[in-house]
C-alpha cells in the first residue's frame, strides 16, 4: 500500500503544480468583461475546462482516496483513536472534491445551456454554480486542513517520516483550518505548502516501501 499511497501522493502534488502553471499562464479568463463575453469564453474552452477540472477535483479525489488508506495504515498501530478520526476528515474530504468536480462540469453544461434564453441569466446561473464548487471544493480548506493536523501530529508524536516533514505537515493544517477566516492569504499557504507536504511524504512513503522490500530480500536470502 505504500507504493500506491506514495506514488498517488506524487500525483497530486504535480496535479497542483500544474493546475498552478494553467491558471496562472495559460487561463485568459475576461474578467473584466460583459456576462455574455465571459460565457462566450467558457462555451468555446468548454472541453478544455471538463478536462483541468476533472484531472483537479476527480483524478484528484481518486488519489487522495489511496493516500488517506495508505496513511491510516501506517499509523492505525501509532494512535487508533486520532488516525480513525484523522481518516473520517480524509475519508469527507475524498467526497467533497469529488462533488465539486462534477458540480463544475455538470453546472457548466447547464449554464451553457442558457444563453439562448439570455447570456445574462446564463451567467447568474453560472455564478451560483461556481460559489457551490468554491464553497466545497476550493473557498475552505478547513477539512483538508483537520485531516493533516491530525496525520501530522500522529506521526510526529510516533517518530514516523522526518520531523521536518511533519512540521511542514503541522503548518499545511494550520494554514487549511485558517481559510475558515475569508482571507486569500490562509489559501495561498494552503495550497503552495501542501505541494511541498504532498511530494516529501510520497517519496518517504515510497522509500518505506523500498525498504521493506530490502528487508524482506534479506530475509530470503538469509534463508
Amino acid at each position: 500500500m505504500n507504493r500506491i499511497a506514495g506514488v498517488s501522493a506524487v500525483g497530486m502534488g504535480l496535479i497542483y503544480i500544474a493546475a498552478f502553471i494553467f491558471f496562472g499562464l495559460f487561463w485568459a479568463f475576461p474578467s473584466a468583461g460583459s456576462p455574455a463575453e465571459k460565457m462566450n469564453f467558457l462555451e468555446e474552452s468548454q472541453l478544455l475546462f471538463n478536462i483541468v477540472y476533472t484531472l483537479m477535483y476527480l483524478v484528484f479525489a481518486v488519489l487522495l482516496g489511496c493516500l488517506v488508506v495508505g496513511l491510516y495504515e501506517e499509523l492505525k498501530n501509532k494512535n487508533a483513536g486520532l488516525t480513525i478520526l484523522a481518516s473520517l476528515f480524509g475519508a469527507i474530504w475524498v467526497g467533497l472534491v469529488i462533488a465539486s468536480g462534477m458540480i463544475a462540469n455538470i453546472g457548466l453544461a447547464y449554464a451553457i445551456g442558457l444563453m439562448e434564453l439570455s447570456p445574462d441569466k446564463a451567467f447568474e446561473a453560472w455564478g451560483v454554480i461556481y460559489l457551490m464548487v468554491e464553497s466545497l471544493g476550493g473557498g475552505n480548506e478547513l477539512v483538508g486542513g483537520l485531516w493533516v493536523l491530525i496525520i501530522s501530529s500522529v506521526a510526529l508524536r510516533a517518530r514516523v517520516f522526518s520531523i521536518y516533514l511533519n512540521l511542514v505537515g503541522l503548518i499545511v493544517g494550520t494554514a487549511g483550518v485558517a481559510t475558515i477566516y475569508p482571507e486569500e492569504i490562509f489559501k495561498e499557504i494552503f495550497g503552495v505548502s501542501q505541494i511541498v507536504w504532498f511530494i516529501w511524504i510520497g517519496i518517504s512513503l515510497l522509500g518505506k516501501e523500498q525498504e521493506g522490500n530490502d528487508w524482506v530480500g534479506a530475509e530470503i536470502v538469509n534463508r
